[in-house]
């Protein structure tokens, strides 16, 4: 965790091939999308949706404005391919 009157928070973003995980010192009243921009400054030629993707923490959907805690794992969502329940469908139907 991070030192007196700051946070640590993980920045995470995958795609069907990897996944970006990125460490960022925060000031304590550091917001969702300032910590994002933080990690989009340790990694601006990754191909990130850094502005518009859906934000969240813990798999739990956020405002960009809230306020994480410390060591929280904030994740930048990317739309799915297909609805994984009708992929389970379609396979059912196979």
């Amino acid at each position: 965790m991070s030192g007196p009157g700051g946070k640590r928070c993980l920045v995470a973003y995958a795609t069907g091939r990897r996944q970006l995980l990125l460490t960022v010192d925060l000031p304590a009243d550091a917001n969702i999308g300032d910590a994002i921009e933080a990690a989009r400054r340790l990694a601006p030629h990754e191909d990130v949706p850094w502005e518009s993707a859906p934000a969240g923490v813990f798999g739990e959907i956020r405002s960009r404005s809230d306020v994480p805690a410390d060591g929280d794992r904030i994740e930048l969502y990317r739309p799915l391919r297909q609805d994984p329940k009708e992929k389970r469908r379609a396979r059912l139907r196979r």
